[in-house]
């Protein structure tokens, strides 16, 4: 246990509160192993190249399914690609109605409609190069019992310029990571408010519950590093972390405030992957400060 997580859990034992999420999951049958959960809008070069490895799988078909949640209403490109992609795994689309841009939400409304044993989370921009990764998940799980497992991150250069390493290869992040159904469904999933940032949030109440994780380093994925171009996003997550108040006791909260902008500092080190990460520590800060003046939430996206 890192000194971060136990200085946290201290601070939940002094001040304890409702570690449950917003997700409505039904106690609904596993029909299959895996549910993976790809959420999207647009960029649909970059959707069709996971969707391309998931296609290449050698997990059979019937064990695995692919929900695929578009923002906004969706496009008639998305529906296009899913249904092109149903005919070659188990792929449903779903159009996501409201709340756009949240992606808290949209986590939870992709989750709600998984049936699968486990559950992996990807972003559409994740890269997947191994042909068993899905099999090796399943494998790992079910040789460890693990609540959770985290696969090995690597940066993905062919997507962006400036290149530089993730800080932390198995950081739990929804761009690659997988949990037990019935761990999400005593959590409750994701904090729907949530912008981003949804993952971390999650994980706090996941370590705070008495979860673990394991890191697997046979699984390997590659995703884009941290890229911060404006203060635009890491306002928007700042102002949805204020929110947070009104469930977690105020040391957690301070806790968790000192954890997300703790890379602040970066800014001022003029080398590009700390400036990004700098970047978006002070815009949560700004985030965080400006949103008790602020009538309306921080627009992003």
């Amino acid at each position: 246990m890192s000194l971060r997580t136990r200085i946290l859990s201290c601070a939940y034992r002094l001040s304890p509160f409702s570690l449950k999420g917003d997700a409505l999951l039904e106690h609904n049958e596993e029909s299959c192993d895996v549910s993976c959960v790809i959420n999207f809008f647009g960029r649909i070069d970059l959707l069709e190249s996971i969707l391309f490895s998931l296609a290449e799988q050698d997990l059979p078909k019937e064990r695995y399914e692919v929900i695929l949640v578009e923002d906004r209403g969706g496009t008639k490109e998305g529906r296009e690609v899913a249904q092109h992609f149903a005919s070659l795994f188990n792929a449903r689309y779903f159009a996501l109605p409201e709340n756009h841009g949240i992606m808290g939400y949209s986590r939870n409304y992709g989750l709600s409609r998984t049936t699968g044993k486990y559950v992996l989370f990807l972003d559409d921009d994740t890269v997947i190069l191994q042909r068993d990764f899905l099999s090796k998940l399943v494998e790992s799980f079910r040789k460890t019992n693990a609540e959770g497992i985290i696969p090995h991150g690597n940066a993905s250069y062919c997507l962006v310029e400036g290149r530089y390493d993730h800080h932390d290869a198995f950081f739990p992040t929804s761009r690659c990571m997988a949990y037990q159904r019935k761990v999400l469904q005593e959590l409750g999933g994701f904090v729907s408010s949530m912008i981003g940032q949804e993952d971390v949030e999650f994980y706090v109440r996941y370590l705070l519950s008495g979860k673990s994780s394991i890191s697997d380093s046979h699984i390997k994925y590659f995703h884009p590093p941290l890229l911060v171009p404006n203060f635009r996003k890491p306002m928007a997550v700042g102002n949805s972390f204020y929110h947070l108040r009104r469930r977690y006791p105020i040391v957690p909260w301070l806790l968790l405030l000192a954890n997300c902008s703790r890379h602040a500092p970066l800014y001022l080190v003029p080398l590009k992957r700390y400036r990004e990460m700098g970047r978006f520590g002070l815009g949560f800060i700004f985030g965080v400060i400006a949103s008790p003046f602020k009538r309306e939430g921080f627009q992003y996206g």
